[in-house]
């Protein structure tokens, strides 16, 4: 009798999507228990100083208000282990949009209302929020996010730059952008006579707000149970604690009743993190023969004055191409601005953006295909550490990327393919990503009917990790994948890391697979039938996670576009876009294509349509909601088609699986631009590149 092929790389439909689709999942904002009043955060209007007082006379005596929160009466927290969770202890104004009161009533409309009739006196100060590349208060961190070292250098960068032959010279710019997901950043807390705290919230992990909350409230982890069962996109904005939860906690301890609440999208932007705008110069230095000689990535960012975060755009640069010499540096200024945080892909994306268009511009001096010019400084080691690749990819997806788009039969000179008033152009760039896992925890249990059920306290973020986790236990267990059934997002459960850094399935799925795999050893050494309780077996990946890989480890791809340029109005379309990539064994066909074709068309709209400006005056971010900051949609997206090379990595983890969720947007954007270059003969650096930007060069 021949084994049953294993679940694990076909195309198993999400287990939830039918709860989804008819209403039945139930996110956090979704859960009312009995008595839960409702809350209303009031964000602050001035962009940097002290509140002087809040009248709340007015508010109070409205209709169905119970309760206004501030830094008067509000519970005293101990130290959070994140700043911007420090809410309501004292007077300061950090930045614009820091909330600075909470209204709660028996309704959302009134406490909606109560927050419009608080009067505030503030006693402002002067404010700084306005990046430049000169500005006083720039200077070099330690790290940058990810734990990386601001600075690297290899050789005489400067003096490998002056003396190549080819010399490109440019700085880019990418403007502050925002997740925006669909389902709110919302949370449900209530307490219970003994002390027992529980939220739903709408979280990337719910571990960890389990223990940020435990920090903030003089808690042990035990005395908090988190739950974020269903959650609609975070794009990296709840990838930590944000202040709805500790806000619905506080509200909850004050009034003594559960408290909702959903924080509305016009605050998103100056309390859920952003990505950082950044400021970068690529210097190239390059042979006749295009063979790179000096690399040199410089980037200024902005953080906020509670907590340094630093965008990592230059740390992809020393892993994509070999050269000789190589500086990459990041420097930042604290200003008056909202902290930010991750966004999808942070650092690879803005950074990988001004690499591959300063490649595109050395192709371009050279007179050389853009293919070609990244396959002959394609490394055999890791150009920053010399670390072997455990797998590299990269010159596959160019190669089969070229072929199937019909890269080869463009004409390469720009500016000069028409159809009508529409100039055509097409781009191409390439892309990585690290992998990043992390210890995590599960447990696998066989019950005497045959089947089996798997706890780990993953988050499903949209990305169909139910069922890959589903599709990785019955591979093991030699079972049909319904046979298996999936416990995650709650704090109850094995504790494991955040679904973040495309790392989720890699840390999950390896606790998943070892559990399953010591469960399947007992099974096997058992005699007899299994008591009525059946067999459970916890496994975690401490040991395994412990140590640095020897092997530098990525995943790579290439992105190809097609761009329709309207010389009459500026405006650009993209027409078709394709992808291939390099990311493992892909666990789940029908999972992965989304993943890549999300990423892809979140690379669309950071080059074309989402770009978020700070207002000097007012010190906040003026694309605050969805009618302001555009995010692509239906008719901005062409049919884009996605594929991947089979690649056998051995110095993964035992799926031999890397993370899918940030590759697809990084290189995305620089395709396109690369594109309308190519279309229109013009080169420009600041992203997006709207209609206004691009017109006064084609008329």
């Amino acid at each position: 009798m021949s084994q049953a092929p294993s679940p694990l790389g076909t195309p198993v439909p999400r287990r939830e999507g039918r709860d989804k689709v008819t209403g039945t999942a139930r996110y956090a904002a979704e859960h009312t228990p009995e008595g839960c009043l409702y809350g209303w955060p009031v964000p602050a209007t001035i962009a940097r100083g002290r509140v002087g007082a809040i009248h709340t006379d007015a508010a109070l005596a409205l209709p169905g208000v119970r309760a206004v929160l501030s830094h008067d009466n509000a519970p005293a927290l101990k130290q959070p282990d994140d700043p911007i969770l420090a809410l309501l202890q004292d007077d300061r104004v950090p930045h614009r949009g820091w909330h600075i009161a909470l209204v709660v009533a028996d309704t959302l409309e009134h406490a909606r209302a109560g927050a419009a009739a608080l009067r505030i006196d503030y006693e402002p100060t002067g404010h700084d929020v306005v990046l430049s590349e000169d500005h006083p208060g720039l200077y070099t961190p330690e790290i940058v996010n990810g734990d990386y070292p601001a600075v690297r250098e290899r050789g005489d960068a400067d003096r490998g730059f002056v003396t190549a032959p080819v010399q490109v010279d440019a700085t880019y710019t990418v403007g502050a952008l925002h997740n925006h997901p669909m389902e709110p950043h919302a949370a449900t807390a209530r307490w219970t006579e003994d002390g027992q705290l529980t939220v739903h919230d709408s979280s990337q992990g719910s571990t960890k707000v389990r223990d940020s909350l435990a920090a903030a409230f003089g808690l042990r982890p035990q005395q908090v149970t988190v739950v974020s069962e269903h959650v609609g996109g975070g794009f990296g904005s709840k990838g930590t604690p944000r202040p709805q939860t500790v806000l619905a906690a506080m509200a909850a301890r004050h009034t003594g009743h559960p408290v909702k609440i959903a924080l509305p999208r016009r605050q998103l932007a100056a309390v859920v993190g952003h990505r950082a705008p950044t400021l970068q110069r690529v210097r190239l230095g390059a042979e006749l023969d295009g063979t790179l000689t000096s690399v040199i990535h410089e980037v200024i960012t902005h953080t906020s004055t509670l907590k340094e975060f630093v965008e990592q755009a230059a740390v992809p640069t020393r892993v994509m191409y070999g050269s000789g010499h190589s500086r990459t540096a990041h420097r930042v200024t604290a200003l008056d601005v909202p902290s930010p945080s991750w966004m999808r892909a942070p650092g690879e994306a803005p950074g990988l953006y001004a690499l591959e268009s300063a490649m595109d511009e050395l192709a371009a001096a050279l007179g050389m295909d853009p293919v070609e010019l990244r396959l002959r400084n394609d490394p055999v080691h890791e150009p920053d550490s010399g670390r072997v690749f455990s797998s590299r990819g990269l010159a596959a997806c160019l190669e089969e990327g070229a072929a199937r788009f019909g890269w080869y039969d463009r004409d390469p000179r720009p500016a000069v393919r028409e159809e009508g008033p529409l100039l055509l152009g097409t781009g191409v760039a390439s892309a990585t990503y690290p992998v990043y896992i992390g210890a995590s925890s599960a447990s696998a249990h066989a019950a005497p009917d045959g089947s089996y059920r798997v706890r780990v306290n993953a988050t499903d973020i949209g990305t169909g990790a139910r069922t890959v986790l589903a599709q990785i236990a019955a591979s093991v267990l030699d079972t049909p994948v319904e046979n298996v059934r999936i416990d995650i997002g709650s704090s109850e459960l094995p504790d494991a890391p955040l679904a973040g850094g495309s790392s989720g399935t890699a840390s999950w799925g390896w606790a998943v697979h070892k559990a399953a795999t010591a469960l399947l050893r007992q099974l096997s050494e058992r005699p007899g039938p299994l008591p009525a309780e059946g067999l459970t077996v916890l496994a975690d990946t401490e040991q395994e996670t412990s140590t640095a890989s020897p092997y530098a480890r990525h995943a790579f791809g290439a992105h190809f576009a097609e761009v329709a340029v309207d010389s009459r109005t500026g405006e650009v379309r993209v027409r078709r876009m394709l992808g291939v990539f390099a990311a493992g064994r892909i666990l789940n066909p029908r999972t992965a294509r989304s993943q890549f074709t999300g990423g892809m068309t979140m690379g669309i709209g950071m080059a074309l349509t989402e770009g978020s400006t700070m207002d000097p005056v007012f010190g906040d971010f003026t694309e605050s909601d969805l009618a302001s900051y555009h995010v692509p949609v239906c008719a901005d997206v062409p049919q884009i088609e996605v594929h991947w090379i089979d690649e056998e990595d051995p110095h993964l983890n035992p799926m031999g699986s890397k993370g899918i969720g940030e590759i697809g947007i990084v290189g995305a954007a620089a395709a396109v631009g690369n594109a309308v270059r190519h279309a229109t003969g013009v080169r420009l650096r600041n992203l997006p590149l709207t209609p206004d930007t691009l017109l006064p060069y084609l008329l």
